[in-house]
């Protein structure tokens, strides 16, 4: 399994991109008044690409053997990704007025990067170490 670990990576990372640019649009989309951003198609696809990105991270952490609530880096990226789900679900269709969607896409999207900076540094404090 060792051997496809820079394949794996590079589809997580790709999902990673993939899934973050999805949320980007469909939410500027939303908050400009663009129905279709809600539309079946593209709720599938972000499914599809979290699928994807959740089974390329669990197979990642298998060969590494570096596991989440054992590792700081990697339980700061579950916790925190579990913050993202939610901020980004208000941000989508649960913020009851569009200021509080707004904020939550906002916040989601620097959550975010913060996720993506505590995979780069492998530090649970990411960006700022």
């Amino acid at each position: 399994m060792l051997s496809f670990y820079p394949q794996i990576k590079l589809i997580h990372v790709v999902a990673v991109v993939a899934s973050g640019s999805l949320f980007f649009i469909r939410g500027l989309a939303l908050h400009l008044g663009g129905r279709w951003a809600m539309a079946p198609p593209l709720r599938y696809l972000s499914y599809t690409i979290d699928t994807v990105l959740l089974t390329a991270a669990l197979m990642l952490v298998t060969i590494v053997q570096q596991y989440p609530f054992v590792h700081s880096w990697l339980t700061m990226k579950v916790v925190v990704l579990i913050v993202y789900v939610v901020l980004g679900s208000f941000a989508l269709k649960r913020g009851q007025t569009h200021r509080i969607r707004v904020a939550c896409w906002l916040a989601a999207l620097a959550i975010y990067v913060f996720i993506i900076s505590v995979a780069r540094a492998h530090h649970p404090a990411g960006m700022f170490a």
